[in-house]
């Protein structure tokens, strides 16, 4: 199996979660009663940490101190193969103070600048091995090491190396193969301020020139990604919508991903969507919240409707659901939709297979297929997610569903929706909204035929 090797900075995380019920008598400030207090790698760690739990080979090459936060460290890094050489600094830990799904509030300790540390011959004999190479600079001065910046500028010509760099950091090394910026940090280095996309095409061909690196791909938040090849015309990629509350370790997980799909042999955009999905996948599973659970539902595909569900449900909101063939969209599904939407937190459409709609509508339906029947529905704003289900009725899905609210389109009484009975069973609510007759998709095929 070919090895990962990720280079950088390691932080320490701690999370302290509990709940706030009341004010401090003191000052106007919550309480928060503490129930738990998490500790995992952050930074170069992170990545080392994602790529381990993608199945994948990794080394992780970088410094630590003799501390207290160190040696917990070590211990979040338990299975991962490790070369650190000393540091001569203190260890950063970044501490929140959560209640519920909240963050009350961070603080930082040791995070103040560090010296160039020392690199060891270990250290460049595990990195010169390396099949790829994330560089994951979090600002503490390895990224500037001269020994270690010549040894990753020779790789730079035969492997995919990924640098994600910091605004404290040493410039990326020329010919690395892609520089993850994110927006933000993008426009400061550039010197441009904030205007969309068109400021943020200019920075990322600044960065591409300033750095002489094989792209620039910088990371737009919920807008996806911006993939801007040396060569070649810029791609906007864009990212499923995902309801997160906490973007924390995104970036390393974009970083990882990125680095995976050029190790595979994918393209520059293959290789950026994939980052982009995995990125959005990963925040659906909770983000770095997700690292404790027994069975994270990372990986690189897009986040799924019962994911998002999911986070909405944990954030006391409201799931709504509705479902039907969708074969040719019109202005009355898109009435529907809109109105559905607007009753909750979320919109989940649970849609008619190819076979379920060839069983209720006839041979020669549908017209488009259920691939891309889910793809445009998801493209609309007010769709949150699409479950796709192969029964005749919608029971089975919404029995894994159980939304809080189920929509139909039309004059229905409750006697005619067989699924009312099933969703009042967990509580939840059936409604109807309006039906516009003069528009429908038996009315458009029948149109198009003429016309054909």
């Amino acid at each position: 199996m070919k090895t990962i090797v990720v280079v950088g900075d390691v932080l320490l995380d701690t999370d302290i979660s509990g709940s706030a019920q009341r004010l401090s008598p003191d000052a106007p400030v919550p309480v928060v009663d503490v129930d738990d207090v998490g500790r995992r790698a952050g930074g170069a760690g992170l990545v080392a940490r994602l790529l381990e739990r993608d199945g994948r080979q990794v080394h992780l090459v970088t410094v630590l101190s003799d501390d207290d936060a160190s040696g917990l460290l070590r211990t979040a890094l338990a299975g991962i193969p490790l070369t650190s050489g000393p540091s001569d600094a203190p260890t950063p830990v970044k501490t929140r103070i959560r209640a519920g799904t909240h963050a009350v509030v961070r603080f930082d300790q040791g995070c103040s600048p560090a010296p160039v540390p020392a690199v060891t011959a270990q250290m460049l004999s595990v990195v010169a091995a390396a099949d790829a190479v994330v560089v994951a600079d979090y600002g503490r001065g390895l990224t500037a090491n001269p020994a270690l910046r010549d040894l990753l500028e020779t790789l730079a010509g035969r492997i995919p190396v990924v640098w994600d760099p910091h605004p404290a950091g040493a410039d990326p090394v020329p010919g690395v193969a892609a520089v993850t910026p994110n927006l933000a940090e993008a426009l400061s280095a550039a010197g441009e301020t904030p205007g969309g996309v068109p400021a943020a095409l200019r920075a990322a061909e600044k960065l591409l020139t300033r750095w002489q690196s094989q792209s620039v791909v910088l990371t737009l938040g919920t807008q996806g990604a911006l993939a801007l090849p040396a060569a070649g015309l810029a791609q906007i990629l864009p990212a499923p919508k995902v309801s997160a509350e906490d973007a924390c370790g995104a970036g390393d997980r974009f970083a990882a991903s990125l680095a995976v799909r050029l190790l595979d042999g994918d393209g520059l955009e293959t290789a950026a969507e994939g980052a982009v999905q995995a990125a959005a996948s990963f925040l659906a599973a909770g983000g770095v919240a997700g690292l404790d659970a027994e069975d994270p539902i990372f990986g690189t595909e897009p986040p799924d409707a019962m994911a998002t569900a999911a986070q909405v449900r944990a954030r006391g909101g409201t799931v709504v659901a509705t479902g039907g063939c969708f074969d040719l969209l019109h202005a009355g599904h898109a009435r529907t939709l809109l109105a559905a939407r607007g009753l909750g937190d979320c919109l989940i459409v649970c849609l008619n297979s190819d076979d379920s709609v060839r069983r209720l509508k006839g041979e020669q339906r549908p017209i488009i297929g259920a691939g891309d029947r889910a793809e445009l529905l998801q493209s609309l704003e007010c769709v949150d997610g699409v479950l796709v289900f192969e029964e005749d009725t919608p029971a089975a899905v919404l029995e894994r569903l159980r939304p809080d609210i189920w929509v139909k389109g039309g004059d229905y009484r409750e006697d005619q929706l067989p699924e009312a009975a099933l969703i009042r069973s967990w509580g939840g609510e059936t409604v109807t909204v309006p039906f516009h007759p003069a528009r429908s998709t038996t009315a458009l095929a029948s149109a198009l035929a003429k016309v054909g």
